[in-house]
């Protein structure tokens, strides 16, 4: 029988390969795996396919980049995500979200240039994927749910409005300079009521974008494939480029190399900008979509390790020429259709584009520009929410005009500083609702057992000579002062002389040392006119916090009461001649 000094060593070692483990939840599910999974997963995978080299070539062409940089954005996140995503089905790659602040950053900065354009691309990937996986490490997961539903909403509905806008001159064939949505709308109608659009290139993308809308109420059917492959066919047999119809062309034959993006002399701050902002978006869609497949599945997937797997995806197609990248809502479902069971439905997808670009670069040269605009226009108007917005706005409407802030913010200024915009109205929002939260004086009332709002209940009464007061928030920097405002004019408005101020702290999460040194303040404020200040129900750990703040000797033991009844009970045995309480 081993030792127990010879089993340490290897607990020790099992201990590291779980950790290990643990950040490679794509090789801890092959040890599972089995072998009757394959087929599902391989079927899965070819059906997948189907739409990652379409879709990949329109997102791609829509965030600026060369059309075959959205091939290799397909195949090297899928590969890296097989290893470190948690989720088993969800699949990632270009997606019509993030266009919007890729291109945003793209034309200001490549000057036309397309290398220069894959360069500062991959850059952006590179800054998103740190940025996620340092979030990812530090367990910061949660900070994508400081954006409400309204605000996220907002913005994605901006983004929605510019990804459209910016795909319209290509249904046209004809060329205009940037200058945001709305101003590109308006320079689009004149050249358009200038002759300058070219029919034909508008009916094979019109047509195709019909015949995608149309086909994709039918779950099992290919609608994007189908356009795409009848677009090609149109141009290739009627000689349509002749005519003006633009078309993919030849894209380079052969599998993405290595190379570490970099674009000299390009504005590195809008670059960072551009990678946060997408690092914000990818995460908070990922975040809820591989919330949603999980439980479909009856399974949990750690928020910290899908960022470090989206983070991990996104570095790697930067060093491979591709472009930021996140989950995808409409290739997902395909593949849960289509019987994916693991991660390896990803794998088989990202070899199957890889044999497209070795063995078959030359069936794309055909693929009408407009077709691809068709596949990014009817992504953007499924991303368009208003449904939710019209509830929101029925019981709620500040925060509904919330979202038509952040909504005009994107339209207006654009996608970058938009998604700041919307930042920073989501930390406004958070600051308010704690910087003017909700306060009541507690009264009895008869028939009606604890102490309840006197503005709710008018005819309640207060506890002779106490005033219980209670602070619907945390206390900090920003309410502090009005914490002490408050209860100093209920302590003046107060029917009777009080004598004992009792906090009823249940709702107080949290102290930070501003408001501390305002306890202090107000407790010797209220010692000079014979007033006592009391807690009730203070929580464990914000009592250890006030203990820190060295308000020991300013709050003894007596101070706190385990409930309000125990306060109330306190202060009329410390008083014999008063009524008790009910």
């Amino acid at each position: 029988m081993p030792s127990d000094q010879s089993l340490q060593p290897r607990s020790r070692a099992q201990g590291i390969a779980h950790g290990w483990l643990r950040r490679l939840p794509g090789i801890a599910m092959l040890r599972d795996y089995h072998a009757a999974w394959l087929k599902n997963d391989v079927i899965a995978g070819l059906v997948l396919t189907t739409m990652l080299v379409p879709v990949g070539v329109a997102y791609a062409e829509a965030s600026g980049v060369p059309g075959v940089c959205g091939l290799y954005a397909t195949i090297v996140p899928l590969l890296a995500y097989a290893i470190f995503g948690p989720s088993r089905i969800l699949v990632l790659g270009p997606d019509s979200a993030l266009a919007a602040p890729v291109l945003a950053v793209v034309v200001l900065s490549a000057s036309g240039d397309p290398a220069r354009a894959i360069a500062i691309a991959g850059m952006m990937a590179i800054v998103s994927g740190l940025v996620c996986v340092i979030f990812g490490v530090l367990k910061l997961g949660f900070v994508t749910e400081l954006l409400s539903k309204p605000i996220r909403y907002g913005y994605m509905n901006g983004i929605a409005f510019t990804v459209l806008i910016s795909q319209l001159p290509k249904l046209f064939a004809i060329s205009i300079e940037d200058h945001g949505p709305l101003r590109d709308l308006f320079n689009l109608a004149k050249a358009v009521a200038a002759g300058q659009s070219n029919w034909y290139s508008f009916a094979v993308g019109a047509g195709s974008l019909v015949l995608i809308l149309l086909l994709k109420r039918f779950d099992k059917v290919p609608g994007i494939l189908i356009a795409v492959v009848l677009a090609t066919l149109c141009v290739y047999l009627f000689d349509l480029d002749r005519h003006g119809v633009k078309v993919l062309g030849a894209i380079p034959q052969g599998l993405p190399g290595f190379s570490l993006p970099w674009a000299s002399g390009a504005d590195i701050v809008k670059i960072v900008l551009g990678g946060c902002a997408v690092a914000l978006i990818s995460f908070a869609d990922t975040s809820v979509l591989s919330r949603t497949f999980a439980a479909r599945a009856n399974m949990r997937v750690d928020p910290n390790q899908e960022m470090i797997g989206l983070g991990v995806a996104n570095l790697a197609t930067g060093l491979f020429q591709g472009f930021p990248i996140s989950s995808s809502s409409s290739r997902t479902p395909v593949a849960e259709a289509a019987g994916a069971r693991t991660q390896v439905t990803g794998i088989v997808g990202a070899l199957a584009v890889a044999a497209v670009l070795l063995a078959g670069p030359n069936l794309l040269r055909h693929l009408p520009n407009s077709a691809l605009a068709a596949v990014v226009i009817a992504a953007a108007i499924g991303l368009f929410e208003f449904r939710d917005l019209k509830r929101i706005y029925r019981i709620q409407q500040w925060e509904f005009w919330l979202s038509v802030c952040c909504f005009v913010g994107v339209a207006v200024f654009g996608a970058i500083p938009g998604i700041c915009i919307a930042v920073v109205i989501a930390v406004i929002e958070f600051l308010w609702d704690g910087w003017r939260p909700h306060f009541a004086v507690l009264g009895r009332v008869e028939g009606l057992r604890g102490y309840h709002d006197m503005k709710r209940y008018p005819h309640a009464r207060q506890v002779t000579g106490l005033l219980l007061f209670r602070w619907d928030a945390p206390l900090f920097f920003a309410n502090a002062e009005l914490f002490q405002q408050r209860v100093t004019e209920a302590i003046d408005q107060a029917s009777a002389p009080v004598q004992r101020v009792v906090v009823t702290a249940e709702p107080v999460t949290s102290v930070d040392v501003t408001s501390a040194d305002m306890l202090r303040e107000l407790h010797r404020a209220l010692a000079e006119r014979g007033i006592e200040l009391h807690f009730a129900e203070m929580k464990d750990p914000v009592r250890d916090k006030l203990r820190r703040f060295e308000l020991t000797a300013d709050f003894p033991d007596a101070s706190f009461h385990p409930t309000i009844g125990s306060a109330v009970d306190a202060w009329l045995a410390a008083r014999p001649g008063q009524a008790p309480a009910a």
